[in-house]
């Protein structure tokens, strides 16, 4: 049984929507830690609206925040419990992602899925096993997961934007180079890398640039 995910919205500033962004929130934060992108994104993105799901957990290391899955070098859990925690996440996700299309009536190729940290993590994870390629993923701060079955497991390969601050002291900064590798490895033919100097773990607006021009290109506006 999938958990529902409450989700906060901005809707397309035209009026008539025509793609939608969802955004994945990190560890310990909630959707409205990311919605407030949608404000400096809406105008060059007018006929898309961006949605921004809470994760489905409360956050055990950041108790007024939530969380996708545990973290076992953060919070004491198990590796095992991280794992069934990622799955778990992974289907409430999916199920998300199937109503947003058949709720706002958008085909995959009319979707952008950004995430941060581990909301990266869960977009990288989920989106290349769904059966259906959406217009791509933008992945801020994050790693992937489990690549050893990547390819194995990968349903379709959307173009990927990896960015990352280069002073990140959360995530790696190794950790962009790393899943750049792993997705090539497993066939990926559109992968994109950016590196935020001097920023640390978060969104600086050169990062954010880079983002919003991978979006119009991929969703047909540029």
């Amino acid at each position: 049984m999938t958990r529902a995910l409450q989700a906060g919205r901005k809707e397309a500033l035209s009026g008539e929507t025509r793609s939608a962004v969802i955004f994945l929130h990190g560890y310990g934060a909630n959707g409205a830690d990311l919605l407030g992108l949608a404000d400096p994104l809406a105008e060059h993105l007018p006929d898309t609206l961006f949605l921004s799901p809470d994760a489905p957990e409360l956050c055990a290391g950041a108790p007024m925040g939530r969380q996708w899955f545990p973290i076992p070098w953060i919070d004491g859990s198990s590796e095992e419990e991280s794992r069934e925690g990622l799955e778990r996440a992974s289907d409430d996700l999916n199920a998300f992602l199937d109503g947003v299309m058949v709720d706002e009536d958008l085909l995959p190729e009319q979707v952008m899925v950004l995430g941060f940290s581990q909301g990266t993590m869960m977009a990288l994870h989920v989106v290349p096993r769904r059966e259906d390629e959406v217009a791509g993923i933008i992945a801020f701060s994050g790693r992937l997961l489990q690549p050893e079955s990547l390819a194995d497991e990968v349903q379709c390969k959307p173009p990927v934007l990896l960015i990352h601050g280069d002073q990140d002291d959360v995530v790696p900064p190794q950790s962009l180079p790393e899943a750049a590798q792993a997705l090539q490895d497993a066939g990926w033919k559109e992968v994109f890398a950016h590196v935020m100097k001097g920023t640390a773990h978060g969104i600086a607006p050169d990062g954010l640039s880079v983002a919003l021009a991978f979006m119009r290109e991929r969703l047909g506006l540029g």
